[in-house]
C-alpha cells in the first residue's frame, strides 16, 4: 500500500470524557479532514477535537449504507477520514460490517481502540471487578432485543457463571432482565447502573439486584446505560493477589 492509498481511520472516543481518549485517537482527531461521528453517542466536546476546517457529518439520522457512501467518497477523494464512535469500535459497533464495505472498496482500515463503559465505571466507582478467591471473569454481554443473541450466549448462560457481568444495550428489558439474573445471583447482589459514564451528567448507583429494575424506571434510564452485576462490588478486604504476596516468587522476585 502507497501513501497515496486511501486509509478511513475507525476510532474508538471511549465513554465519554475527552480526557479519557488514548493518544492515539487524539492525534487521528487533530489530523481529521472529515469527521463522520456518532453524533447521537459520542460527547460533542471530543468532536470538538477535529480541527476548525474539518468537514463534520453527523450519522444519528443516517443508515449504515449512507453513512459509507459518503465515508468512500471522502476517502477516495484522497482525504483523511475519522469515522468516530462511541466506546470501543469493536464493542457493538457494526464494525465488521464497516470493514467488509471498505475492503471490497479497496480502502485500507485502521481501528483505534477506545476505553469502554465498564472500565470508566468500575473506575469511577473504585471497584476492581476480579477479586481473588471469588470472581476472576468479565462477561461482556446484553439482552435480546430486536437483534437478538445466539442461544448458547442467551442471558441466562452468562448469569450461570456468576462473573462480573457487564449489560449494554439493556435498559429497554431490565425488568426481563432482573427476572433472568434473580434466577442465577443471589437477591442481594450488588449491581453498579451507570448513566453516561464519564460525562458531565454522569449517574452511578449501586444497588441490590431486586431494586435493578425499579431504579431504572424511576430514573427513565432507556438508552446510554450499563449494568454491571457483580459480587466484586460488594467489597471485601480478606481477598490478597498472590502476585504481590511475600510469599509468591516469580521471575522479579524470590518468594518468602
Amino acid at each position: 500500500m502507497s501513501q497515496q492509498d486511501p486509509v478511513v481511520k475507525i476510532v474508538g472516543a471511549g465513554p465519554g470524557a475527552p480526557d479519557l481518549l488514548t493518544l492515539r485517537a487524539l492525534r487521528a482527531l487533530e489530523q481529521a479532514e472529515v469527521l463522520v461521528w456518532t453524533d447521537s453517542l459520542v460527547n460533542p466536546q471530543v468532536a470538538a477535537l477535529a480541527p476548525e476546517p474539518c468537514e463534520r457529518i453527523r450519522t444519528s439520522s443516517l443508515t449504515l449504507e449512507e453513512v459509507m457512501a459518503v465515508v468512500l467518497e471522502r476517502a477516495k477523494a484522497g482525504q483523511r477520514v475519522v469515522r468516530l464512535h462511541d466506546g470501543d469500535p469493536c464493542l457493538y459497533g457494526a464494525l465488521n460490517e464497516q470493514i467488509c464495505r471498505l475492503a471490497d472498496a479497496g480502502v485500507a482500515v485502521e481501528v483505534v481502540p477506545g476505553l469502554s463503559a465498564y472500565q470508566a465505571a468500575a473506575s469511577a466507582l473504585q471497584q476492581e471487578l476480579t477479586i481473588p478467591g471469588l470472581v476472576q471473569t468479565i462477561v461482556l454481554g446484553r439482552a435480546g432485543g430486536r437483534t437478538g443473541v445466539p442461544e448458547r450466549e442467551s442471558l441466562g448462560r452468562l448469569a450461570a457463571l456468576q462473573a462480573s457481568l457487564c449489560l449494554y444495550l439493556s435498559a429497554r428489558h431490565v425488568e426481563e432482565v432482573q427476572q433472568e439474573l434473580l434466577q442465577h445471583y443471589p437477591a442481594e447482589t450488588p449491581v453498579a447502573i451507570g448513566y453516561r459514564v464519564s460525562w458531565p451528567d454522569q449517574w452511578i448507583q449501586v444497588v441490590p439486584l431486586t431494586d435493578m429494575a425499579r431504579l431504572s424506571r424511576e430514573r427513565g434510564l432507556i438508552r446510554t446505560t450499563l449494568y454491571v452485576v457483580s459480587p466484586a462490588l460488594a467489597g471485601t478486604t480478606q481477598a490478597r493477589s498472590r502476585l504481590y504476596s511475600a510469599s509468591h516468587s516469580h521471575l522479579f522476585r524470590g518468594g518468602a
